[in-house]
């Protein structure tokens, strides 16, 4: 589905964003990875793609900082050939209660969560509009539809990245660049792996499908968003939750 096409993934090393990587890549898809630092998960996600007979490119790059990202995409691109798909995944939470949460809480989900989604998209289409073809896919969240008590800082994010998708996508509609987003619930992931069994049992009465999602499904929408299959879809929001927010 994906032969001879390139794709860039930020935050791809665990959760929903290696599942897409793993994904993208069994579909013929060559990757590009950033990474904060080289550890086992790591390693382990670029053998595994290696093995399915794709080409890799790892680089360490913070996605808040515009200029390692300029130099991130730049050198894919001199590693793939070109760039014909970027999916903004990297993501982080700070939980708090406003009245207890730090500014630098809120700053830092900003800079990953929404600044970084800004960073990459920069960098990457100019090169999509000179190919004339490119399909980007931003995982937002539902907690940037509903909102979560307990969230201000990643429900601001998450809803920010779906304002400036669907800026983005008219602007580059014309040039052949779709631009999507995937909003996941509650995926089965280390985070929510870590939840007590009562929260757990609370988020699961609230889903009308009864179960909470798996990466798997995150990533089979994603290859759908990055394939010819969506060539007429852009500036959507789709979202992967069971049910639980119905616009």
């Amino acid at each position: 589905m994906l032969k001879n096409k390139n794709a860039v993934i930020t935050g791809a090393t665990r959760g929903i964003g290696r599942e897409i990587a793993i994904t993208l890549a069994k579909n013929g898809a060559n990757i590009a990875i950033n990474y904060r630092k080289e550890n086992e998960e790591l390693n382990s996600l670029v053998n595994e793609l290696k093995e399915l007979g794709v080409d890799v490119f790892t680089k360490k790059c913070d996605v808040s900082n515009g200029e390692e990202v300029d130099e991130f995409i730049k050198e894919s691109k001199m590693s793939l050939g070109s760039i014909d798909i970027l999916v903004n995944n990297a993501g982080i939470t700070k939980d708090g209660l406003i009245l207890r949460m730090k500014e630098n809480d809120f700053d830092s989900v900003i800079d990953v969560n929404l600044k970084g989604v800004f960073n990459t998209t920069k960098a990457a289409s100019g090169i999509m509009m000179k190919q004339r073809y490119g399909k980007i896919i931003n995982i937002s969240s539902v907690v940037g539809l509903s909102g979560n008590a307990g969230q201000c800082n990643y429900a601001a994010s998450k809803a920010g990245v779906i304002g400036f998708s669907k800026s983005i996508a008219r602007e580059l509609a014309t040039r052949n660049v779709n631009v999507n987003v995937v909003a996941p619930g509650y995926i089965n992931t280390d985070m929510t792996k870590d939840l007590p069994e009562k929260i757990k049992e609370n988020i699961i009465q609230s889903i009308p499908m009864k179960k909470i999602g798996e990466p798997k499904e995150v990533a089979n929408l994603v290859l759908f968003l990055a394939s010819e299959l969506s060539d007429y879809i852009t500036g959507q929001v789709i979202s992967v939750d069971g049910g639980m927010v119905m616009n």
